[in-house]
């Protein structure tokens, strides 16, 4: 059981042990007050009184079991309340004080076999319906829910059964039942932190993150210092791509949880998503050698970070050792191959596109680079043929198109290259670039030569 819940759990259980103690010792003695013996016929002496043993020895074991209770010696306790159960099996009473030391023993299994048999008992007692659910609720949640219903039916006017049947429908994956009990607990207790967000992180998980904002809102005006509600409502704007409002969030989170190398790396990704790429590569120097998945994912960061800050030298080892890591990661391979394309080695590049390639032929961005390593390095036939396919998966943007035409040009494809050129400045926009002047020379240039062939 968490930690959370097993504290709560402990202090319902001890005001309703104390409770139920009190009304078992007066029904108890009710049920076995000695009775005064007839008077015999003539008689004058003084009536005998019998002695009902079976009470008193009952009565004792209660006494003893709440002085045990008392100094905390459960073990002792569970004793003298199993020693009367032997004696008076049906008392519902004594059933739920038995389960009250099981579970102080942290025997919840036990404690759980008495609960539900005092709630068989006396199917009125909500104290023992409550705990039946709780004892069951951390190792299994489903088994958890008919008790709990039971109980937010007979508390109808509290909000602890019903956050408590939310909390089991959650851990049993049953998102929208764990948002009506929620928000049925909400409506009884407005100020309660731990129900606004108990709604908040259903809601986050149901994908519902603008109302799932509201509710982590409303639990941290309620407890400003809580680094979960942070970390939550900083989920929620990532999900929205409020990454101005969620960065400081996931700050204040790590504030006081500096090791959670996981929130780190979300928050060196959000710094690169605001392009405050120092700030993140700081924040990535902190993480230093993550372990396990996040390792990879640490180095893809630093990687994204350094190639924006331009430093591609250095982005070109941490690259190079992902790569080591995940040798079968095609976007490892893919982000390799542009950074050798803007260090202008194509033989590099195009080794790693293609190992990219290799592994993921459906990536038009990957043959986009493909093409732009061959036109760059003036392998013409290459680049026609990647770009032959890619015209086939989409229509070619304008830049390609005019690529195309070159390597036609550059081959001595008259015609082709002149078609591709016209083809161009048909398309293009921008009649400024240095493409649009090429294409019109070359255009003019090559409907000369085809004239005097003529």
């Amino acid at each position: 059981m968490r930690r959370g819940a097993k504290a709560m759990f402990t202090k319902i259980v001890r005001i309703a042990a104390i409770a139920n103690f009190i009304f078992c010792a007066a029904t108890a003695v009710a049920a076995f007050t000695p009775q005064a013996a007839a008077t015999q016929s003539g008689s004058a002496s003084k009536p005998r009184i019998i002695h009902d043993t079976q009470a008193e020895e009952l009565n004792a074991l209660l006494a003893a079991a709440q002085k045990a209770i008392d100094a905390q010696d459960y073990a002792a306790a569970a004793k003298d309340y199993q020693d009367f159960l032997a004696k008076q099996p049906s008392n519902a009473n004594i059933h739920f004080q038995l389960g009250y030391a099981y579970t102080a023993l942290q025997r919840p299994a036990d404690a759980k076999d008495e609960y539900q048999r005092a709630a068989e008992l006396d199917p009125k007692m909500d104290a023992a319906f409550l705990n039946w659910g709780l004892s069951v609720l951390d190792t299994d949640p489903a088994a958890a829910i008919e008790p709990l219903s039971r109980a937010a039916e007979l508390q109808p006017d509290e909000a602890r059964p019903k956050f408590l049947l939310g909390w089991a429908y959650e851990r049993s994956h049953k998102l929208q039942e764990a948002i009506a009990q929620f928000r049925a607990a909400e409506k009884l207790d407005d100020k309660n932190f731990d129900v606004h967000f108990a709604m908040a992180r259903s809601l986050l998980a149901s994908n519902r993150a603008p109302e799932a904002e509201t509710e982590f809102r409303a639990a941290l005006a309620l407890k400003e210092d809580s680094a979960p509600a942070h970390l939550g409502l900083a989920q929620c704007l990532i999900a929205q791509k409020k990454f101005d409002a969620g960065e400081p969030e996931l700050a204040a989170y790590l504030a006081a949880n500096p090791n959670d190398m996981t929130a780190r790396l979300d928050h060196a990704s959000m710094l690169v998503d605001l392009a405050k790429y120092p700030e993140a590569l700081a924040e990535l120097d902190k993480i230093g050698d993550a372990p396990g998945p996040d390792e990879i994912r640490a180095l893809k960061l630093r990687s994204e970070t350094l190639f924006q800050l331009k430093r591609y030298d250095d982005a070109i080892p941490v690259l190079a050792k992902a790569a080591a890591l995940a040798p079968q990661d095609p976007e490892i391979q893919a982000r390799l191959g542009h950074l050798y394309i803007d260090k202008k080695d194509y033989a590099e590049a195009l080794k790693a596109l293609g190992a990219s390639f290799r592994m993921d032929p459906s990536s038009n961005d990957v043959l986009a680079d493909i093409v732009a390593a061959n036109y760059l390095s003036k392998n013409w036939p290459a680049a026609l043929d990647a770009i032959e396919l890619l015209s086939k998966r989409k229509p070619l943007p304008v830049g390609s198109i005019f690529i195309r035409a070159t390597c036609y040009d550059r081959l001595g494809q008259t015609k082709l290259a002149l078609d591709g050129y016209q083809e161009f400045l048909k398309l293009n926009k921008d009649q400024t670039s240095d493409m649009y002047f090429e294409a019109t020379a070359r255009s003019r240039t090559l409907q000369r030569e085809l004239d005097k062939k003529r």
